[in-house]
């Protein structure tokens, strides 16, 4: 609106200032287009996971998640090709321990309450890095509007009765998990770029492989658990992370975390859709207020 104000003003500009304001928003638009795809990919596929977990387990999925999205990302990044120099090894290594860490505590966590609480309460991880790293007041406001609604879904709030406190405890470890992948990751995806994603999986798979061994067995190697895992890969891990590292490279860390506070709403949904779960509506507030900061901080970014 700003853009186009002075241009009415100065007859002259007029020609080329919208196709200046059009190619000075692309920037912000494809980023922030790639964390909602992302999103809506990893709702709908964690919610599928959970149909795994009377097989092999919450950590039977996460092995199978985290084990086939590796060998994708491998196979389409190959970042063989690249040498690993003793820097970029320290920094993905950080990253993948953050990866596996938070896939596997926010797996247990969905084993005892619902798809959109656990997502709501696993925020608090980016909630805390956009608040460190916010250098507006307007920042602040959005990153308050978010505090409301987790605030709503903690166990001193009126919304978390009834809820399994264990299941609460490892939403929150997934998102100090959470915060740690946004921070590894953008320091991983400056080093390396893409082929971050595939050499952080990989040290991710190898921290959760042996969790799910220990916990299914050879229940992991039976065809249609295999076939589910390789989707769930897809959906869950393999896409929305290449997409996330896209956005790491090119939005602000205080935006990239709180526009991630979308992901509550679309993950109650989802539980909703595949899941049959259902929220109260003071739930629904909670996550409502999550929404909003979302929608306002990548309207201002």
């Amino acid at each position: 609106m700003t853009g186009d104000e002075a241009a009415r003003g100065r007859s002259h500009a007029a020609p080329t200032a919208r196709p200046a304001a059009a190619a000075a928003a692309h920037p912000v638009l494809l980023p922030v287009a790639a964390v909602v795809a992302g999103i809506l990919s990893i709702a709908v596929g964690t919610s599928l996971s959970k149909g795994l977990f009377p097989r092999v387990g919450a950590e039977g999925t996460t092995a199978l998640r985290v084990g086939f999205a590796t060998l994708l990302l491998l196979a389409a990044w190959r970042p063989w090709r690249r040498a690993l120099t003793r820097r970029d090894a320290a920094a993905v290594a950080l990253y993948g321990i953050a990866l596996g860490t938070m896939n596997l505590v926010f797996y247990l966590a969905l084993r005892t309450i619902p798809f959109g609480i656990a997502v709501a309460i696993e925020f608090a991880g980016p909630l805390c890095v956009a608040a460190l790293s916010s250098r507006r007041a307007l920042d602040l406001v959005w990153i308050g509007l978010a505090v409301v609604g987790l605030g709503l879904l903690l166990p001193l709030g009126d919304a978390s009765r009834g809820l399994d406190p264990a299941g609460l405890a490892l939403a929150a470890a997934a998102g100090i998990g959470w915060a740690l992948y946004i921070v590894f990751g953008q320091r991983a995806g400056r080093l390396r770029g893409p082929d971050s994603v595939a050499l952080g999986s990989a040290i991710a798979a190898a921290l959760v492989i042996p969790f799910g061994v220990a916990k299914a067995g050879t229940a992991l190697l039976a065809p249609a658990t295999l076939m589910a895992g390789l989707g769930v890969a897809l959906l869950s891990s393999a896409v929305p992370y290449s997409l996330e590292m896209y956005a790491l490279q090119r939005l602000p860390r205080q935006t990239f975390g709180v526009l991630l506070s979308i992901e509550p709403a679309v993950a109650a949904l989802a539980g909703m859709a595949f899941l049959g779960e259902s929220l109260v509506p003071l739930q629904w507030l909670a996550i409502g207020c999550v929404v909003a900061a979302s929608i306002g901080s990548a309207a201002s970014a």
